[in-house]
């Protein structure tokens, strides 16, 4: 999708946990929820 819109140069993080700690970490693991990060750069 980024690339459709223009983006060039994306890189994508490694999965994160953004769950840990919270009272939805349980069910943050049982459904396998991971957050990422994304860089990208638009030319121009």
């Amino acid at each position: 999708m980024m690339k459709e819109v223009g983006f060039v140069d994306i890189q994508v993080s490694r999965p994160l946990d953004p769950f840990g700690g919270a009272r939805g970490e349980k069910n943050a693991r049982r459904f396998e929820v991971y957050g990422y990060t994304f860089m990208a750069r638009k030319p121009g």
